[in-house]
């Protein structure tokens, strides 16, 4: 395992996409989401709501441009920025849907060079880009001064001295049914709402972007957060069947294969999940003669996870007592929780479970997607928590953020809500059934099957992982499994980067990590475009 130094930092919020979920309990994979959604289908309300909001979309494209600049490093950064929609068609040259996007575009340099752009997007499924747009990459960002500090506070924009915008044009998409991106004509939201019929809406929105404005010729970048990275595995094989080359992609918070995410029979799962539970015990002085050092701990958990207890699991119901009672006590050194607490779990707490009692002697839950946050629940019964404490720090003050910025900042004008996400309709109605290349049919999407595909097919395309030490929703070691298993000849595995972080699902509001992940990035881009 590669992994960065660490730079512990004081602060942060947490992240977007997949809430909890009962995942060490359910046997299916479910959608993830952002927030803690009930999950149940929408009432008879909610649907009648959905269909007059979704009849005021148009399919007349619409957009309004602003020049802007910010302080960038003892400069001025210059650019344009654009919020307006694409309209996407079928082969028919139908209008199926309306894709909200906002685009940032620098100040034309001398180079003469065409500029890198790049498309970004978050996950859920069900996740407009607010998450991204809002705090990470773009020339502003919601001041996070601290860990916990936006607890009802209405999120204030300031310049991004992490920005990308120097290093390539910027593009935010927000998915159908999302954000302002909304279906069209006789199409509904379930055409869009499944792996393969996502993948195919992003795809044509990308190619009508780079047609309207003239961008063909420019080096093409995807950056997908959460959800979104499984979206990128797939687009970047979707793209190269439909003639747009990528020169490279950023994965964050990856999880490309769902059934390892989600499905608690597949001991892979908690085998993935070892390493970040071990980080949050260390996080939270749980353990035992606890090292000084985050990242040479976080590798020796994963060592143990991929060795030893990897092998006692696999070894099922053959495994004596005696060798449960020794794993029980030699993981409960890692992970901070009794030896008694595994045993009770079979050796396989779940996300849930682990969140729950990791701190309960002390009536406390720990977050889900940043896992340094922690709650109170009512009582410290009970085996999961009732809310993710690092999901209700932050989205307060990303929603005002982002309608103040459309609507009263940039002027755009529309009849629509902005939704930060739907996913009280997506969730339930996500198929998760995806067609892989080579006509694979797949009950549940592993789409490392499309990236190592799109990289054999382009072996040119680089590829950057990152991910947080502390996030619970998609593990970083899960990341390193899925990329490790797409059968890539040596020379292309050298294509991929791996970066690790002291922060959790949203690396980026991370202040003390944000300045590192801004160096990381610029090294990839550079690596490619210069």
């Amino acid at each position: 395992m590669r992994l960065a130094a660490p730079l512990l930092a004081s602060a942060l919020a947490m992240a977007i996409a997949l809430p909890t979920y009962a995942a060490d309990k359910a046997p299916r994979p479910q959608p993830a989401k952002h927030a803690d959604e009930p999950g149940n289908a929408p009432d008879d309300a909610a649907r009648a709501s959905d269909k007059a909001d979704t009849a005021q979309a148009s399919a007349i494209e619409y957009s309004v441009s602003r020049h802007r600049s910010i302080p960038f490093h003892g400069a001025t950064l210059g650019y344009t920025v654009t919020p307006g929609t694409l309209t996407i068609r079928n082969d028919e040259g139908e209008p199926i849907a309306s894709m909200f996007y906002t685009a940032y575009v620098a100040d034309a340099s001398r180079s003469g060079k065409a500029r890198p752009i790049t498309f970004m997007y978050n996950g859920g499924p069900g996740s407009s880009s607010m998450w991204l747009h809002m705090g990470s990459y773009g020339p502003l960002k919601v001041d996070v001064p601290g860990l916990d500090a936006l607890h009802g506070e209405p999120g204030r924009l300031v310049a991004n001295p992490d920005t990308i915008l120097d290093r390539t044009d910027i593009v935010f998409l927000d998915a159908i049914g999302t954000g302002l991106s909304r279906p069209l004509g006789k199409a509904t939201g379930k055409d869009f709402w499944s792996v393969d019929g996502d993948l195919d809406a992003f795809a044509r929105g990308i190619q009508r972007y780079l047609t309207i404005n003239n961008r063909w010729a420019s080096p093409k970048f995807l950056l997908g957060e959460s959800y979104g990275t499984t979206r990128t595995g797939g687009l970047a094989y979707v793209l190269q069947q439909r003639g747009v080359q990528l020169a490279g992609a950023t994965i964050m918070s990856t999880v490309l294969n769902i059934p390892l995410l989600f499905d608690p029979s597949v001991d892979q799962m908690h085998v993935n999940a070892f390493p970040t539970f071990a980080a949050t015990a260390w996080y939270h002085n749980r353990v035992a003669n606890k090292p000084a050092d985050l990242d040479a701990f976080a590798t020796q958990a994963q060592a143990f996870a991929t060795g030893p207890y990897a092998a006692a699991l696999s070894k099922g119901d053959r495994l004596t007592p005696e060798e449960r009672t020794q794993m029980a006590q030699q993981a409960s050194a890692l992970l901070g929780v009794s030896p008694d607490f595994l045993l009770r779990t079979n050796l396989r707490p779940g996300p849930d479970r682990f969140r729950k009692e990791l701190l309960r002697d002390q009536r406390r839950t720990v977050g889900r997607l940043d896992s340094r946050f922690d709650g109170i629940d009512v009582d410290a019964g009970g085996d999961s928590p009732e809310f993710d404490a690092a999901n209700e720090a932050i989205s307060g003050a990303f929603i005002a953020a982002i309608n103040n910025y459309l609507f009263n900042d940039l002027g755009y004008q529309t009849k629509l809500s902005y939704r930060p996400n739907f996913y009280s309709s997506i969730g339930p109605a996500w198929d998760w059934k995806h067609r892989a290349p080579g006509n694979g049919r797949q009950f549940a999407a592993n789409t490392s099957v499309d990236l190592s595909q799109a990289m054999r097919q382009n072996p040119k395309m680089k590829l950057l992982s990152l991910n947080g030490y502390y996030d619970i929703a998609t593990p970083f070691a899960g990341a390193d499994y899925d990329l490790e298993h797409m059968e890539l000849d040596p020379a292309l595995k050298a294509n991929i980067t791996y970066k690790y972080y002291p922060s959790g699902h949203m690396i980026y509001i991370e202040p003390g990590s944000a300045a590192r992940l801004r160096q990381d990035i610029d090294a990839f881009y550079d690596s490619i475009t210069r």
